[in-house]
Formats: structure tokens, C-alpha cells, sequence
């Protein structure tokens, strides 16, 4: 039987009974085909799992009760933070989605000097949140129990004054830097990874992050487009100092 897991954004209690809020009792009803007596699972982000079965399926409504409770242990021991440049159209949701199935533990959207996307402050709220949406759905899919932390659009300027010294190790993606993925270093804080959005960081960019001790990392020989690159290197990095 397939495993149902479903994000709720509220407290959950082993034999509580409770609603589910209106999207998740429509996604369950309409598009899942779920009935009464049908097992689910449930999570927060609290780093666990709960186990639900349905009770009662109304028009507007599933209620369902909680039974079990199981701790996940599947978080990536290197916490990474991804710092993307944000991109066009829909693949800032595919890199987004894919970072959160890789493990990272914060998603941060950057303006920076090649920006194409511009956010007032009403859109970035309202992009916030739609990400957020689609970090949880991917948590859903790859059993993450802890959802990443993601911060609304920010300049990479603004990011980097107010970046706390916690001895994570600070790295840019750069098609010419010499440094490979094999030869780092983490602390138990993990790392810092910036990436450009399309046609690359500026030198302006470039040179905050310098004056931040940010050092550039070369991914292979290929150029690689902005959805990829930031993908690519955090399997790389997982991979090597991480869940591998």
C-alpha cells in the first residue's frame, strides 16, 4: 500500500482527533481518492512522523485521528544553506524542490547584480510563501520530516551584512575557481553556497562575497544553466561529505 504523507502546519498528538485544514482535506478527497479507514501519514516539521487514519470524509472535510508517533532520522549530517539567485518563470519552484529533496536545511533567494526578476515587497511575500508551499510537497514525496528554512528575497548585499560568523564554510559557485568539492573542509556548521541566477554573479557580486571570505567552487568543466549548477553541486557536496 502506498505511503500518503501530508504536511499540517499545527500541533499534532499521539490520539488526538482533529480536521484537516480545507487544501489538505481537498488534495485527500479529491485528487487521492482517500475514504474513511484509510491509513495516512502526518508531519509538521517537528522531525516526525504521525500515524493518522481517517474517520469521517465530509464534502468540505476529513477528520482523522492519530495513533502513532515515529522520530525520523534521516536529515543530512552536513547542514547546507543554498543562497540562489533568483530565476525566471517556474524554475526557481524546480530548484527549490530539488534542494529540499537534497537535504539542505535553508533556501535563501538572492537579487543580485544580473537579477532579471524584480520582487516588491507584496510579491515577495506572496513568492515566500508559494515556495514554502512547494518545499513542504517536497518533503511529502521524499520523507523529510523537518521542512527547509526559506526567507523571503533579499540582496545579496543585505544577506551578506547581516550573515552571522558561525564558522560555516563560505562558498560561491565560479565556472573559473580552482577550488573542487573533494577538498573541503566542513565544521559541524556545514556550509554556505551561492549561486547566480541566469548569466551568472556580476563583479560587484563577486566582490562582496570576496570582502565576505567567501571562496569560489568549481563544480567540473562545463558551464552549467542556474537550475542545474546549484543542484548539481549539492549532490556533489552531499555526496561526498554528507549523506554519502
Amino acid at each position: 500500500m502506498r505511503n500518503i504523507r501530508l504536511h499540517i502546519d499545527q500541533p499534532l498528538a499521539v490520539g488526538a482527533e482533529l480536521p484537516l485544514p480545507a487544501q489538505a482535506s481537498e488534495h485527500a478527497a479529491r485528487v487521492l481518492r482517500l475514504v474513511a479507514g484509510d491509513p495516512l501519514t502526518l508531519f509538521n516539521g517537528d522531525g516526525h512522523d504521525y500515524a493518522a487514519t481517517i474517520l469521517t470524509v465530509g464534502k468540505r472535510e476529513i477528520t482523522v485521528r492519530i495513533s502513532g508517533k515515529l522520530a525520523l532520522e534521516n536529515e543530512s549530517p552536513l547542514p547546507l544553506t543554498l543562497a540562489q539567485g533568483v530565476a525566471r518563470g517556474d524554475k526557481m519552484d524546480f530548484i527549490v524542490q530539488k534542494a529540499t529533496e537534497l537535504g539542505v536545511v535553508r533556501i535563501v533567494p538572492l537579487l543580485t547584480e544580473r537579477s532579471e526578476v524584480k520582487l516588491d515587497a507584496a510579491r515577495a511575500e506572496k513568492r515566500l510563501a508559494h515556495w514554502q508551499a512547494v518545499a513542504a510537497s517536497a518533503c511529502e514525496q521524499s520523507g523529510r520530516a523537518r521542512l527547509p528554512e526559506i526567507v523571503a528575497a533579499l540582496p545579496i548585499q543585505k544577506w551578506l551584512d547581516d550573515l552571522a560568523d558561525d564558522g560555516a564554510l563560505r562558498l560561491a559557485l565560479l565556472p573559473d575557481a580552482a577550488t573542487s568539492s573533494r577538498s573541503l573542509r566542513f565544521a559541524q556548521s556545514g556550509g554556505l553556497l551561492v549561486v547566480g541566477p541566469e548569466g551568472g554573479l556580476g563583479e560587484r557580486d563577486i566582490s562582496a562575497l570576496t570582502a565576505a571570505t567567501f571562496q569560489g567552487l568549481r563544480l567540473g568543466p562545463r558551464i552549467l544553466r542556474t537550475e542545474t549548477a546549484g543542484l548539481a553541486a549539492l549532490a556533489a557536496l552531499q555526496a561526498i561529505h554528507g549523506d554519502g
